[in-house]
């Protein structure tokens, strides 16, 4: 407790224990020992009796001045760090030299602390002291800490993992969420309510103005990426130079290469859309792109492969094409439209880049533009000409059927083209969200192959299931129900856990609405085999409470058949022969 008094020349308890034991008059000693380490102020010397007069201890009359005394050094040496004067940081390293012997003293800590925390270089030699001892290492300062972990990257790199493990949970537990709906799913949030999230900001504030530690959170990033393949890592990527941003630490803004890029596109990402003006400044940025420095273009891939940027790009396209069927237009002869593709095949080949160190920008297949979207807009001008016909009189209407082939190249792109997929599944979520039936039984068995199995993906299945909620009048049809679950999403669900726990979900939100012949097959096949994790087991039990509450509360029975007779009554005169009283 009293660590380090000796070597500045002050007593200690053991030197009082020393003094009593060989000495011959104990209260003189105490009072010898009193005058050499008390407060050296003459003038309290005489008021000291008065307050042994009032019964208040010594101890807590020192302990109360020492307090005062040391909440006044601290804001001191606040006042000094943040003046002007040229030798501040010297006059703060002479008081560290003085105050870190007892920096183990509980009392004198947060002193030394305060002084360690305002200067901008520790030297060395405390900074390894401060290192190597756990206790000290937790309660320093986070502007102690990034000096010790920039030359410590195995240290840094402990502190960082937790976080991005944590971060990684959130996401995921986000599309595994229980509550289904189109209006508040995963891409809900806008980026400045996400950058508020603990991980950012914890991030944000570890790595404060200092560049080598930003680089370092890059660098774990893209090994992770590299590692797992988790498109997460790259929204963290652009969270936190957008979080940096919000914050205006010009020192790492303005040396990312990639900051504006991702200033102008987490624009669009909070519109959820790329107008025309921004489609050209992101165009710009691109093609500013110089020799000597095409590394940036993996950077840039890693924030286009973030699913928030992904999911805005994509919609924009959507948009795009409805725009140019409007006009009879052909998708090559937009510019907007090719360059959201081409920012779209550039974050698609996100991980193929960075994997392979090839800084180039992947080229688009021009089939995608000259094959698969005519395909797909065949597939829209199938539906509008049945629709049409379908409001025609009787007489004029063909007694054609809704198709239910789909042209071979679009099954082909989906299948061989991740950008084409890409589109082909958010063209299936536009569709759910007209709650056309037809087109949507006609699209859901095409979904079983895609481009490495992308429509198996929890974010296109956690889109799925809310966008489904709207069509939720549709699951007592026998054949909707054999399309969505058969057709769909039971043929991987027992290779794939995740479609498992999608399907549980959707369950668990639509089961009243599910034919009953339908549910109890349904949970028949969807029992989870031991091996299944926690989570599968724990929504195939609440999907079975529920059902068994419901149950248990059969619906309401029909009231009894009214015996009116519909016959309104009718008023009778009065006369002076008629009773006026009821009998």
């Amino acid at each position: 407790m009293f660590a380090g008094l000796p070597e500045l020349g002050i007593s200690n308890g053991e030197d009082l224990k020393e003094t009593l034991t060989n000495c011959t008059e104990p209260l003189k000693a105490i009072d010898q020992f009193q005058i050499e380490n008390g407060i050296l102020l003459p003038t309290l010397q005489s008021a000291l009796p008065f307050l042994d007069l009032h019964g208040t201890p010594r101890l807590e009359f020192h302990q109360s001045v020492f307090d005062e005394l040391r909440d006044k050094l601290m804001e001191r040496v606040a006042t000094i760090a943040e003046g002007k004067e040229e030798d501040r940081y010297g006059k703060l390293e002479e008081l560290l030299e003085k105050s870190f012997p007892l920096v183990k003293m509980p009392s004198i800590q947060p002193v030394v602390m305060q002084v360690l925390k305002h200067l901008p270089k520790v030297p060395e030699k405390k900074l390894k002291m401060v290192m190597a001892d756990k206790e000290l290492y937790k309660v320093c300062a986070v502007e102690v800490k990034r000096q010790i972990w920039q030359d410590n990257q195995a240290l840094f790199g402990d502190e960082v993992s937790p976080l991005l493990k944590q971060y990684i949970v959130e996401k995921e537990s986000a599309l595994f969420s229980n509550d289904l709906s189109i209006l508040h799913n995963f891409f809900s949030p806008s980026p400045k309510t996400r950058r508020q999230g603990e991980v950012v900001l914890k991030l944000t504030q570890m790595i404060g103005k200092n560049v080598k530690l930003y680089d370092m959170v890059l660098q774990f990033l893209r090994t992770l990426f590299l590692r797992t393949r988790n498109v997460h890592y790259c929204t963290l990527r652009a969270e936190l130079l957008m979080s940096l941003h919000d914050l205006d630490i010009s020192e790492i803004c303005s040396v990312d290469p990639c900051h504006k890029f991702t200033w102008c596109l987490d624009a669009c990402i909070r519109e959820k859309f790329v107008d025309g003006k921004r489609a050209r400044e992101l165009q710009g940025f691109l093609d500013g792109v110089k020799k000597g420095q095409e590394q940036v273009l993996g950077d840039l891939s890693m924030i286009l492969c973030d699913p928030f940027a992904c999911n805005t790009l994509v919609l924009s396209v959507m948009r795009n094409l409805q725009e140019l069927l409007s006009q009879d237009s052909l998708p090559r002869d937009s510019p907007d439209l090719m360059l959201l593709l081409r920012m779209l095949s550039l974050g698609q080949g996100a991980w193929d880049m960075i994997d392979s160190q090839v800084f180039k920008e992947p080229r688009l297949d021009v089939e995608v533009v000259t094959r698969f979207l005519p395909a797909m807009m065949s597939v829209v001008v199938d539906d509008h000409t049945f629709t049409v016909d379908q409001k025609l009189p009787s007489e004029e209407k063909n007694s054609q059927s809704y198709p239910t082939i789909l042209p071979d190249a679009f099954n082909r792109y989906l299948q061989e083209n991740r950008v084409a997929c890409e589109m082909g599944l958010y063209y299936v979520l536009h569709i759910a969200k007209l709650r056309n039936k037809n087109a949507l039984q006609r699209l859901l068995p095409a979904l079983v192959e895609t481009y490495n199995d992308m429509a198996f993906g929890d974010i296109f299945l956690h889109l799925l299931t809310g966008h489904l909620t709207l069509l939720s009048d549709e699951f007592g049809s026998e054949d909707f129900c054999s399309v969505v679950f058969d057709g769909f999403l039971l043929t991987s669900f027992s290779s794939k856990e995740n479609v498992h726990r999608h399907t549980l979900r959707l369950l668990l939100h639509l089961h009243h609405k599910v034919l009953p012949s339908h549910v109890e097959t349904l949970m028949k096949t969807l029992e989870p085999p031991k091996q299944s994790s926690e989570p599968v087991k724990e929504l195939y039990t609440q999907l079975t409470e529920k059902l068994d509450a419901q149950k248990k509360s059969p619906p309401p029975a029909d009231e009894a058949p009214s015996l009116d007779l519909g016959l309104h009554p009718v008023t009778v005169p009065t006369t002076a022969s008629t009773p006026t009283t009821p009998l």
